[in-house]
């Protein structure tokens, strides 16, 4: 019986050490695990619309020499910059369901401007919250109902507007005084001061409306760029001799659609509105004139009544009409990007004032790229470089070299697996992007993909820009306006970077024509993409009349 009780002892005092044994060793992980719960990073992504990254001097395009964007310039110069970042899908709420779901525009669910998003469904924020993140979101969301996912939110109805905004907020409506770029960037600011949880990390999305249409600066940005004349693009008279039947039939020529009124702000004052028809003054920028206060609106129009009599006076017309039309436009839309360049630099400065700095990661970004009168265009759609493209700039202190360049093609679609993967969270293996981590933290991947998908659907709309699918490698590019019948463009970027020269057809180039569609289709068949590409024939008739 003793021994029975001495073994029982024994064994009690063996089991006991084991337990003490697994809790030392348990701790350091434990320890290890809070340590790096507490030191993930936090996020802030600054998103702004329509921002084409040859308007970004730290993408070298035409614009540079302006220096049109100090602050995101210095966020490149402490960063990396991806200077082959496209889109799959060049529009506003389409661009943007793509990054909060991490897929296809087919797969999400939002095709075009006139769907409404599926908030409940997977998106990247409900994960990260998940994981533990605290999210916010203000400005423009573009995607119609309240945002899911977001412990904090407030969002511009539609397109909302420039001056005196009204806000949605999870309580109700309100309309907030001031230039819509600073009243998003005040209430991230409030955000980060007032309403953050110091426990955890966090995601805040800044997205701000400029420099989208109808490009109404913030008054002290008015005089900008008074003083210059802006560089034209190389391709401002393009007259599409080359393209596929699309590139003429379009409706954003700076030329015959830029309306001198509402896009231009000619002769557009009280009263105006009486001489024009209501679907005139339903025009964002007229329904803003009358949300300005009387300091706003004479502000406004001691600025452009001097300008518009002179116009008046010259009456010009043909090209010279087209150049003052480029000129005011430019001015405006770089006008719009001053105040989305200094919000980012007035975010960063509050994290440095809050000691969040060395453990936030910065991304600046925006919905795709846009004309400023390249091809004699204004707007987006298309799959050619200048809207295809969409600027992405990351600073990530203490992991990416300052400096950095990437050339490595990314899109919009791997957005949402990044964050996922900069929080340490879950990626589901349903999204169609892949995480650029790697590629942030310099290492070079030799299975990285060689070519990018795009689809864009929104036809016929504003703009009647046709419905066309594509595929771009690191050269060459083919796309497929298929609504018509069987039209197609095919480009060497390197050798004709701005797209003039149409290769389809060409003898000496029909292998490679052969072999780009057969990749095409293996991306149709990798992203699972069955959108009816069929013919139009209630189109082609009026199609062709206007050809």
């Amino acid at each position: 019986m003793g021994g029975r009780c001495l073994s029982f002892g024994l064994l009690s005092l063996y089991i006991m050490k084991i337990i003490s044994y697994l809790i030392i060793c348990l701790i350091p992980l434990t320890i290890y695990g809070e340590n790096r719960k507490e030191n993930r990073p936090n996020i802030l992504f600054v998103f702004s619309d329509d921002h084409a990254p040859h308007a970004i001097g730290s993408y070298n395009g035409w614009l540079k020499e302006i220096n049109p964007t100090p602050a995101i310039d210095k966020l490149a110069e402490s960063g990396m910059i991806f200077v082959n970042s496209f889109c799959t899908n060049s529009i506003c709420g389409p661009s943007r369901a793509v990054i909060q779901t991490g897929k296809h525009s087919h797969k999400n669910g939002f095709m075009n401007n006139g769907n409404a998003f599926d908030w409940n469904q997977q998106t990247f924020p409900k994960l990260l919250q998940k994981a533990g993140y605290q999210t916010a979101i203000y400005g423009k969301s573009h995607l119609k109902g309240k945002p899911l996912g977001y412990d904090d939110w407030a969002v511009l109805p539609g397109q909302g507007l420039y001056y005196n905004p009204d806000l949605i907020f999870p309580d109700k409506k309100r309309r907030i005084e001031g230039h819509c770029t600073d009243v998003v960037t005040n209430l991230a600011v409030e955000w980060l001061n007032q309403k953050r949880t110091e426990e955890k990390p966090f995601l805040l999305m800044v997205q701000h409306k400029a420099p989208h249409r109808s490009w109404m600066p913030a008054l002290r940005h008015l005089p900008l760029y008074d003083d210059i004349e802006i560089p034209e693009p190389p391709t401002l008279f393009d007259k599409w001799t080359d393209n596929a039947p699309g590139a003429r039939q379009q409706e954003l020529e700076i030329d015959r659609h830029m309306d001198l009124n509402y896009d231009l702000f000619v002769d557009l004052t009280p009263g105006f509105h009486q001489e024009r028809s209501q679907k005139a003054q339903d025009r964002s920028a007229w329904r803003n004139m009358k949300r300005m206060t009387p300091n706003q609106i004479n502000t406004w129009r001691s600025h452009y009544k001097p300008k518009d009599a002179a116009f008046k006076k010259g009456k010009l017309s043909g090209k010279d009409l087209v150049r003052w039309k480029f000129q005011r436009y430019a001015k405006n839309y770089l006008r719009c990007v001053k105040g989305v360049d200094e919000s980012l630099h007035t975010l960063q400065e509050e994290l440095r004032k809050l000691g969040l700095d060395k453990n936030t990661i910065v991304i600046y970004s925006s919905d795709q790229g846009f004309y400023i009168g390249d091809h004699g265009w204004y707007d987006k759609r298309w799959m050619y470089e200048e809207s295809l493209k969409m600027p992405l700039i990351v600073k990530w202190p203490g992991t990416i070299k300052a400096g950095s360049k990437q050339e490595e093609m990314v899109q919009n679609l791997d957005y949402a697996q990044t964050f996922l993967d900069l929080a340490g969270a879950p990626q589901p293996k349903d999204m169609q992007g892949r995480s650029i981590v790697p590629l942030l933290k310099g290492e070079k991947l030799d299975n990285w993909r060689k070519e990018i998908y795009y689809h864009y659907y929104e036809y016929p709309s504003v703009h009647m820009v046709p419905r066309h699918y594509g595929i771009r490698t690191n050269r060459y590019k083919l796309m497929h306006f298929y609504e018509f019948g069987d039209e197609w463009e095919m480009y060497d970027l390197k050798k004709d970077p701005d797209e003039v020269t149409n290769l389809y057809g060409k003898e000496e180039f029909l292998e490679l024509q052969k072999s780009l569609k057969k990749r095409l289709k293996n991306l149709q068949k990798f992203y699972d993409d069955q959108s009816d590409t069929s013919v139009r024939p209630e189109y082609i008739e009026k199609y062709r009349k206007k050809s």
